[in-house]
Parts: structure tokens; sequence; C-alpha cells
């Protein structure tokens, strides 16, 4: 959240630039005020990330602008924050069936698992759309011929940060990743990131900052 900086805390922030590093004692000093009624103004203008503190050293100002600690910020949010319900199915429903599935859910993408719940493939809207401009018949065709496979999936973990998970969107060209825990078997799929989730990551954030 962008803090409104009063104006002692303004005077706090002057002071650290001209003379930092300081410590707080020389601070209060210069203000005429103690210690003690400093400590909150320091500490919020610490946890905003204007200023930084060492042991033994003092306040030194970071030197960074409102759109470097948003960008600070942005580097520190992951997956597990953001992701939403994995929209599954089994290897052996059929196209028709898929569709049918992507079409109640309301998702661009489909997670494909095996007998086991493990991830095995990945079905794109334009992979079943491709599928039905043919003369085929969608209710006999398994999902398993036409889906993308291992190893040809891109996928995250719920520890990773957004903004790595968003370039790997970008790079290869797809709209969601399924989030994953791998086990000695495979990848189990606990999650969705799609590039509406980041959108609205990014968005609230930045309506956050503006608050």
């Amino acid at each position: 959240m962008k803090i409104e900086l009063n104006k002692r805390q303004e005077q706090i922030l002057q002071i650290v630039k001209d003379h930092g590093p300081i410590t707080g004692e020389s601070i209060a000093e210069k203000l005429n005020l103690t210690r003690a009624t400093l400590r909150p103004d320091l500490a919020i203008l610490t946890m905003a990330g204007y200023l930084e503190a060492r042991p033994r050293v003092g306040y030194f100002y970071t030197g960074k602008t409102g759109t470097q600690l948003l960008a600070d910020r942005l580097k520190k949010l992951k997956v597990c924050d953001y992701q939403s319900i994995p929209v599954v199915v089994n290897e052996n429903v059929s196209v028709y069936d898929a569709i049918v599935t992507m079409f109640l859910e309301d998702v661009g993408t489909l997670f494909v698992v095996d007998e086991e719940s493990l991830l095995a493939g990945v079905l794109s809207r334009k992979d079943l759309l491709r599928t039905s401009i043919g003369k085929q018949e969608l209710t006999s065709i398994p999902v398993n011929i036409i889906m993308t496979r291992m190893p040809n999936i891109t996928v995250c973990y719920k520890d990773d940060l957004l903004i790595d998970v968003a370039d790997r969107l970008i790079e290869k060209q797809i709209d969601a990743m399924p989030v994953v825990k791998k086990t000695e078997k495979g990848f189990e799929v606990i999650g969705r990131i799609t590039k509406t989730n980041i959108t609205k990551a990014f968005v609230a954030l930045a309506k956050d900052d503006l608050l």
C-alpha cells in the first residue's frame, strides 16, 4: 500500500538523505524529539522501503522511487498467492466431452491426468478447435490423441515468483500453466496460473499502491 507521508516523515526522509547513514537518536536530536516519538515513523518508512536500517550503522535512504518500490513488491509475489483451482479431465475422455467441460468451466486450458491423477497432458482451446474443424466424430476421439504431452508441458510450482511465470507464459506463447507438486511417480496438479490470474494480481497491486 502506498504511504501518504506526513510532514514529520518527509522531514525524516530529508535528514536521512542529507546525513545518512544516521542513527535514530541523531534524527530525533535534529528534530528536537525523543527516539520513542520517532519510532513509529521510522518503522513505517522502513517497511515502505524508503529507508533501510543496519545494526550499529543507522538508517540510510534507499534512493528508490515509487515505481522502483512497486517493482520490488512485484518481484515478491508468488504463484501460491494467486493460483486458481485447476480444471482437469481424464486422458480417456472424448474430445466432445472436453469441449463441453471447457465451455461449462469457462476456461481456455484443460489439464489432462492419467489413471493415477498425475499430469499427462495439456489441452488448449486451439487444440480442441483444430480437431473440431475436421469431419471426425468428436465423441469417439480420446483427448490423449490431440493433447500436448510431457515433457513438452511448461509447469510451475507454488513457490515460483509470479513475475517469472509471467515471463515463461509470454516466452512459450501459452495462456495457462499447471501448478504442480513433484511426486515419485510424476506431477500432481494442484492449481493453475493463467494470464488472467497474473493480470488481476498486477492490477490489484497497482490499485493498492494508489490508495
